[in-house]
């Protein structure tokens, strides 16, 4: 009895921390041309441009929260619709515009790791579903999380 408990509440947890935010954009704002012929029209499309992909928190106390702020540029030729972004684990949680980035405009993806029960080494990527082409872009952030010595 105690092990079907257990595996109740391990499998409520891991649907719990793998929520993500379900925003829905209407199909009507994403253009993707694509024909045969291999003209792409990747001229008339959007291009999330960022300033870097990654970022390093360096050394963090088990228990703290950081953030950081992605900043990219729409550079291409039509308005950036970002449909979501999702992480790989459920401590790491992101806010991004829920309206279109018009060409020329910059944006930010405000990214937060939450360390807490994290311990070492870790690498978590973001996955960023545009109306760009490729559709997904990639963030990482990494951190080295230490126990304080008083525990």
């Amino acid at each position: 009895m105690k092990t079907i408990r257990l595996l109740v509440l391990l499998s409520l947890a891991a649907l719990i921390s793998c929520s993500h935010d379900r925003t829905q954009v209407p199909a009507s704002v994403v253009n993707i041309p694509n024909s045969a012929s291999g003209n792409s029209g990747k001229s008339q499309l959007p291009v999330m441009e960022f300033a870097q992909v990654e970022h390093d928190f360096g050394k963090v106390i088990q228990g703290e929260v950081v953030s950081y702020s992605f900043k990219f540029k729409n550079t291409g030729n039509a308005d950036l619709v970002i449909a979501n972004v999702s992480a790989t684990c459920g401590c790491t949680a992101s806010d991004y515009p829920r309206t279109p980035v018009k060409p020329g405009e910059e944006g930010i993806i405000e990214v937060s790791f939450n360390s807490s029960g994290k311990q070492g080494f870790q690498n978590k990527d973001l996955t960023i579903a545009a109306n760009t082409q490729p559709s997904n872009t990639t963030l990482t952030i990494k951190a080295i999380v230490i126990i304080p010595e008083n525990q």
